[in-house]
């Protein structure tokens, strides 16, 4: 049997995923091969195919690399809050709070200081109990889930107690910090206008 083909090399977050999302809706393909040329598009094709019930496979080939799935209905991911896999908003007896954050510095004025409260703000959100559902870094924010982030103990903690924690795969690839990621899931544009409509409140910082 051929596979369906996809190629997105020059696509940039989150153009290959939107594009096999896409593909998929019009075509119930049982193998499927997607084409990419950056990592975190890797990662993002790869996470969106599993959470569609595709055993998954990659192949790199220099700065080409091909994600190959293979419908396997047994296998299929259904986790409530999902971006790839929830379609409509449930009702829950505690609310989905988002909080995204695109930068280190909390309001304006002295950078240091700001940089302290943001640090302080993200270490006090376990107090938000099981309200607190997900954790969305963008831009600058990115630098707090990699490598000696002077928060990267407490990110773990959450991800261990259940929040869901995301990092935009585009944001780490243009500071270069790709492989740098220590918490949380790479993820694309895709996953953060789904989250929103999923979220019942939404703080942003």
């Amino acid at each position: 049997m051929l596979k369906d083909t996809i190629d997105c090399r020059g696509l940039q977050c989150p153009e290959p995923v939107l594009k096999t999302k896409k593909y998929l809706e019009a075509d119930a393909a049982v193998e499927i091969e997607v084409i990419v040329d950056n990592d975190a598009a890797v990662e993002n094709v790869s996470r969106f195919l599993n959470f569609q019930g595709f055993n998954v496979s990659v192949e790199s080939n220099g700065g080409v690399s091909t994600v190959s799935g293979r419908r396997d209905p047994e296998n299929a991911k259904k986790l409530e809050g999902r971006p790839e896999s929830i379609k409509i908003k449930k009702k829950s007896d505690h609310p989905k709070i988002l909080v995204m954050i695109s930068s280190r510095n909390m309001g304006k004025g002295d950078d240091d200081l700001g940089q302290k409260l943001m640090v302080n703000f993200i270490k006090t959100l376990k107090e938000m109990g099981t309200d607190l559902w997900r954790i969305v870094f963008v831009n600058d924010g990115v630098k707090f889930a990699v490598k000696d982030s002077a928060i990267l103990n407490e990110l773990m903690e959450l991800e261990s107690s259940g929040v869901s924690i995301l990092v935009c795969g585009a944001c780490l690839t243009h500071f270069n910090l790709l492989e740098e990621k220590k918490a949380g899931e790479t993820t694309n544009m895709l996953d953060v206008v789904t989250s929103m409509q999923l979220a019942d409140k939404v703080i942003n910082f």
